[in-house]
Order: C-alpha cells, then sequence, then structure tokens
C-alpha cells in the first residue's frame, strides 16, 4: 500500500506506457484479444483527466492513509474505551470521537494541499503524458508549460513571469485559508 509513493515518477510514467501503448499496451492486447476495437489514450484528450487522478490517488493513497493513522494513534484510547462502555456503537465513535481528534490533522493537511494547488504535479504531467501536443488542452499544467517556455522556446521572460505567478497566487491561498481557519478556529491555524 505505501510502495506506490517511493516510486519514481519516470518508473510511473514507463509502467503508465506500457500498459496504455496502442501497439504493445497490456490494455490493447487484452481488448484485442477479446476482439474489441483497441483504444488510442495518447490520441484521446478526454481519457486523461480520469486516468491521471487514478495515478495520482494509487500514488499517494498509502501515504495519506499512514498519515492519518497515526494521527489516529494519538487519540487516547481511554475515551475510545469510554465511549465504548457508555454503549457507543463504531459509527458513533467514528463521529464523536475519532473524526473530531483528527480535525487539527485534517486542516494542517487542507492548508499545505492548498498551497501547492496551483504547484501541480510537474512529475506525473512530464512523465505520464510527455510532450503530447494532442493532449496539451487538457493535461498541460503551469510548471509543464513554464518547463516548455524555458527548455524548447527560449522564452525565459514568460516562463519567469509565469513561475512569479504561480508562487504568488499560491502564497496568497495559503495566507487566505489560514486567516479564516485562524478566524473559525485559531488553535488549527498555520500561523
Amino acid at each position: 500500500m505505501f510502495l506506490p509513493y517511493f516510486i519514481s515518477q519516470v518508473l510511473v510514467g514507463i509502467l503508465v506506457f506500457n500498459l496504455l501503448n496502442y501497439d504493445t499496451g497490456f490494455v490493447n492486447g487484452i481488448l484485442a484479444g477479446l476482439g474489441l476495437e483497441r483504444w488510442q489514450p495518447y490520441a484521446d484528450p478526454g481519457s486523461w483527466p480520469p486516468l491521471l487522478i487514478l495515478i495520482y490517488l494509487w500514488q499517494q493513497t498509502g501515504y495519506n492513509s499512514v498519515v492519518y493513522f497515526a494521527a489516529i494513534m494519538g487519540i487516547d484510547s481511554e475515551t475510545i474505551e469510554a465511549a465504548k462502555v457508555d454503549g457507543a456503537n463504531g459509527f458513533q465513535k467514528i463521529r464523536y470521537i475519532i473524526l473530531p481528534s483528527l480535525k487539527p490533522t485534517i486542516i494542517i493537511l487542507l492548508l499545505l494541499a492548498l498551497g501547492g494547488i496551483v504547484k501541480g504535479n510537474f512529475g506525473l504531467f512530464y512523465n505520464v503524458v510527455g510532450t503530447n501536443p494532442l493532449l496539451y488542452g487538457t493535461t498541460d499544467i503551469i510548471e509543464t508549460y513554464v518547463y516548455r517556455a524555458t527548455m524548447t522556446d527560449f522564452n525565459f521572460s514568460t516562463a519567469s513571469a509565469v513561475g512569479l505567478y504561480q508562487s504568488v497566487i499560491g502564497f496568497i491561498i495559503v495566507v487566505t485559508v489560514n486567516w479564516i481557519v485562524k478566524k473559525i478556529e485559531p488553535d488549527y491555524s498555520l500561523f
């Protein structure tokens, strides 16, 4: 469960390519064996948003579950035992003890995730999708655009401006959400 988090994005890209390749891919081999039409994901921009979400979830779920599991292990076991003695069932223990105890962890991880929301995941997008112009409409993110502007177009001023814009917007999002959290529950804010 935790292993995919440690797999390099380059290896993930190779794995996905070997699964989805039109000529030699595993998925198309199965489709051809069943007598069905082959699938061309590298020519179909609409298929990539769910694929990228699935790949990202496959890679991150183990890490996030370990973080939440560690937070659950930090909950006082006597509180849970007292609820059990008082007749609380499993759902009531989750609703009234575990979820409220996880609230600080959820808020901190949400703040950190919102800070990176405009950042994207360059390794995932570049290594899985590559530089396929057919897919730019649905798979292009700010970081892949900056990379192309810098490395292929040699447009350093545009790349710098876009990178600065990305950082400023991310900073504004973190400060705004942290301010909202501080107004609602001051103990859970970052600063």
